[in-house]
């Protein structure tokens, strides 16, 4: 029979992730954002007509982006269960009928 806890019990899948992993994946897609802004320069330098256009408002939008994409914070995963387990504590059964004499 196992003893009653006095202390929650935490499940791991309710558990955030590190802060160096969220850290390193939001300076990954900043630094994506970045290269895809610098391919706009290069592309504009070298196209012509709308398409210059659009190869511009990107590399112009793009910073805006990154930065907003980036600093979104810790993103929850997913509806996760509870973080704590409470467990039910078990009663006694209830007496039960008299029994007859004999």
């Amino acid at each position: 029979m196992a003893t009653p806890r006095s202390e929650p019990v935490y499940r791991i899948t309710g558990a955030p992730t590190a802060q160096s992993e969220d850290l390193r994946g939001r300076t990954r897609k900043y630094l994506v954002s970045m290269g895809i802004r610098t391919a706009c320069f290069i592309g504009a330098t070298v196209t012509s007509g709308p398409l210059r256009w659009v190869l511009i408002a990107g590399a112009v939008l793009l910073p805006y982006l990154a930065v907003v994409f980036a600093n979104a914070g810790r993103a929850a995963r997913g509806a996760a269960p509870a973080t704590t387990v409470h467990e039910r504590t078990r009663n006694a059964l209830p007496k039960g009928p008299p029994t007859p004499p004999g």
